[in-house]
């Protein structure tokens, strides 16, 4: 099973929506690294949810539901999306500051390429933001 994060502004998705929602497709990816990571997601796996903007921290986790399929959103079929469930929330937020503080994260992409909107996290750089965040 792999690990991810992905990233939404609260204001355009946030994590109590997510949850409202159910299971729902991650859509609106338009950058093809995060279009290969979308694709690369399989059912089962886990996902940190961030968010991004003001926010900066990583505040849940969910599991990828469905596997990449066309974003309905996207008119030129070129991008894809999956689907998401929300599984349980972070019972502290974990802050980027926190996450670039810490020398065993120096080289998690969310410090290294901040801007992109669907990354992998390895198993290291995962149970070290699940216990940051008071998660087992």
């Amino acid at each position: 099973m792999a690990h991810w994060l992905v990233k939404s502004e609260p204001e355009t998705w946030s994590w109590d929506q997510h949850v409202k929602k159910g299971a729902d497709a991650w859509t609106g990816v338009r950058n093809h690294q995060a279009k290969t990571h979308l694709k690369a997601m399989k059912k089962g796996d886990s996902v940190f949810f961030y968010h991004s903007g003001d926010g900066k921290e990583v505040v849940g986790v969910s599991t990828v539901v469905k596997e990449a399929y066309v974003d309905p959103t996207d008119k030129t079929g070129a991008f894809v999306c999956v689907d998401l469930k929300a599984v349980e929330p972070l019972k502290t937020p974990v802050t980027l500051a926190t996450i670039k503080a810490d020398k065993k994260l120096a080289d998690m992409v969310l410090v290294k390429n901040s801007r992109l909107s669907v990354q992998p996290v390895t198993a290291a750089e995962w149970s070290a933001i699940r216990k940051m965040g008071g998660l087992k």
